[in-house]
């Protein structure tokens, strides 16, 4: 199997029904940055199979579920190119026109979260040197204006100085008060001046499945990007590099440029972090998002700051 032009490829043997499956690739809408994610095992219904539970049978139905699984990455959400695409997609004049919306009303209390949140949003650069470079985004989380953001977003930037872009369009010099790559955390620091409004966080526990959520964040460079869905599951298994996390699963759509913003409930609260998805061959978000759950969030950003100031 050929590559297409820009892109790596590789592929699985063929299957008995005589096809093949085809992996994921480090590439995709808006060039993700990021540590690359392997899903753990899982059984076709979701759940970690057991070890030695399956029969001959079922080993090699299982083994067919795996390589098809294969076909399947979760991807982190910095962008070392989200801006430029932006602008892009912005400026084409022969763009198509948006798909026909939906006849279902949109819920006023989630245009009413939309109104809170936006305001505490901001877009997270970094530029590295040799030319590293990555954007991301993060949120207010009190009066002193501190700022949450993925970890990865500066680790791909090497550590270059960060710039905060406010919703505005106002931009500060940040300091990183702390970084927690375990969790994939890190606090930003901007002055008093920049004035953001500081998001509440939501009550440890409080999320359920179901629930209507909303990701806000600047994908593709598009800040102030709003976009809902529900908590389609809770601690959900992933892994981040070489961590396995538990994550809050949405199908709220999130794209390269998202990570470090957040996943609010219809009441303006922060559940969780929005740090990654899952795509097959690179195409971008397919509804299979993950966040960072809350209590973790609000656990690493007390120990950062209480270190850092």
């Amino acid at each position: 199997m050929s590559a297409r032009p820009g892109r790596s490829a590789a592929g699985v043997p063929a299957s008995a029904h005589g096809r093949s499956v085809r992996m994921a690739v480090q590439t995709g809408l808006g060039e993700p940055r990021g540590p690359w994610f392997v899903s753990p095992d899982l059984d076709p219904d979701g759940r970690g199979r057991p070890d030695g539970a399956a029969g001959a049978g079922d080993r090699a139905a299982w083994g067919w579920h795996r390589r098809l699984l294969a076909g399947l990455a979760v991807v982190a959400l910095s962008t070392g190119s989200g801006a430029l695409a932006g602008g892009w997609v912005a400026g084409r004049d022969d763009a198509p026109g948006p798909a026909a919306a939906s006849a279902a009303p949109v819920p006023a209390e989630l245009v009413t979260a939309a109104e809170k949140t936006v305001p505490g949003v901001v877009s997270v650069l970094v530029g590295g040197p040799g030319g590293a470079s990555a954007s991301g985004s993060g949120f207010a989380i009190d009066a002193e204006q501190h700022i949450i953001t993925n970890d990865h977003i500066l680790a791909k930037g090497r550590g270059g100085p960060v710039t905060v872009e406010l919703p505005d369009g106002r931009r500060f010099d940040a300091e990183v008060i702390g970084r927690e790559p375990g969790s994939d955390l890190a606090v930003l620091k901007v002055p008093a001046s920049a004035g953001l409004a500081p998001l509440p966080l939501a009550k440890p526990g409080a999320t359920r499945v179901g629930e209507p959520v909303l990701a806000v964040g600047s994908p593709l460079g598009l800040s102030g990007t709003v976009t809902a869905g529900i908590v389609s599951a809770l601690d959900r298994q992933v892994r981040l590099g070489d961590n396995r996390h538990r994550a809050v699963q949405t199908d709220a759509s999130i794209n390269p440029g998202n990570s470090g913003g957040p996943l609010v409930n219809a009441r303006g609260e922060v559940v969780g972090v929005n740090t990654a998805i899952a795509t097959i061959d690179g195409n971008g978000s397919i509804g299979i998002g993950f966040a960072i759950p809350i209590e973790q969030v609000q656990e690493t950003a007390d120990t950062i700051i209480g270190k850092g100031g």
